[in-house]
């Protein structure tokens, strides 16, 4: 009888077992943000399964394409390119051509994730590289094809444009905004509920929160990013005089819950995540009060995206000193 070989094996950091496979988290999130496109559904109709089916084709296109071309074995069953789909089409109007989405998605796989390496490697967050794209190369088709919000209207037989909140306020001014939109508690628990005009995924704080507290139960997210992003937003938005109306609008929940937490894109260490957090927060509110766009969270989660490396090399976590062990 011998005895087996004891085996020595080396791998690179960090060493970090969790309960969940990454194709089961990618899985998850895509579950946790159901509840937030059938709300869409309901309220901007039927047109947003054909957007969102264009932006999950286009995300899983690019993907098989990029691995046929590099002999490399298929990934797209881990629910990465799904998931960088969905989270596109949450990002934009629901009255945009059909087509976009596809295209938006394609681009973000293509140039933001797959050239850098696939899954795990790529440093900006995908979905808003085809965000910024689908931005900077139609922004008439971004920024005027919001839909009105007709609650129950499953099958609406016409859809009824309408300026965002956000966009009210920033073409017309304060005093315009409260007279067109009221601003009262009524408006506020709209806001709240997802009753407005708005990108496909951040019309519902309620919700929103619904698919947030599933990740936070699976132990997928943390709160440090999500609550840093608010407070820093909370922080400028004191100055616009209707802090709560900017804290309500927009897609700051959507961005703080399930962009800026992304595994890849966001530092490690506690500290690093609240500063991650709060940078987003006060850069998105910078742009909302005195840039030239209404919204700023995507471009704010993109600018922290690339001190992501910095801040993990000043906030390391310190190795642990042992007696009689090298330093």
């Amino acid at each position: 009888m011998t005895e087996a070989s004891p085996q020595f094996l080396l791998s690179p950091g960090p060493h970090l077992r969790s309960g969940l496979t990454t194709k089961q988290i990618m899985w998850w999130v895509n579950v946790s943000l159901a509840p937030i496109f059938l709300w869409a559904i309901s309220i901007y109709g039927v047109r947003v399964v054909w957007v969102l089916v264009s932006g999950v084709l286009g995300a899983l296109f690019a993907e098989g394409f990029v691995n046929k071309c590099r002999h490399q074995k298929q990934t797209l069953g881990d629910g990465s390119a799904v998931l960088t789909g969905i989270l596109l089409v949450g990002t934009l109007s629901p009255g945009i051509p059909i087509w976009m989405p596809f295209t938006g998605s394609f681009v973000a796989i293509v140039f933001a994730k797959m050239l850098f390496g696939g899954l795990g490697y790529n440093i900006f967050n995908p979905a808003l590289i085809g965000r910024a794209f689908l931005m900077a190369t139609f922004p008439l088709a971004m920024t005027t094809t919001w839909l009105k919000a007709r609650p129950g209207l499953f099958f609406p037989p016409d859809a009824v444009t309408q300026a965002t909140p956000l966009n009210i306020l920033k073409m017309e001014g304060l005093t315009s905004a409260v007279k067109t939109l009221g601003l009262g508690s009524k408006f506020y628990g709209e806001l709240f509920l997802g009753l407005r005009a708005g990108s496909i995924g951040e019309v519902s704080v309620l919700l929103i929160l619904l698919g947030a507290g599933l990740l936070l139960w699976k132990g997928i997210i943390k709160l440090p990013i999500p609550l840093s992003i608010l407070a820093g937003l909370g922080l400028i938005a004191i100055f616009s005089k209707v802090p709560l109306f900017h804290l309500l609008t927009g897609g700051v929940w959507f961005g703080a819950f399930f962009m800026a937490t992304d595994y890849v894109t966001a530092p490690m260490s506690p500290k690093a995540q609240i500063i991650f957090g709060l940078c987003v927060g006060l850069i998105t509110g910078v742009i909302r009060l005195w840039g030239g766009y209404p919204e700023g969270i995507c471009y704010a989660i993109l600018i922290m995206n690339a001190v992501t490396p910095a801040l993990n090399r000043w906030f390391r976590p310190s190795r642990p000193k042992w007696e009689g062990t090298p330093s």
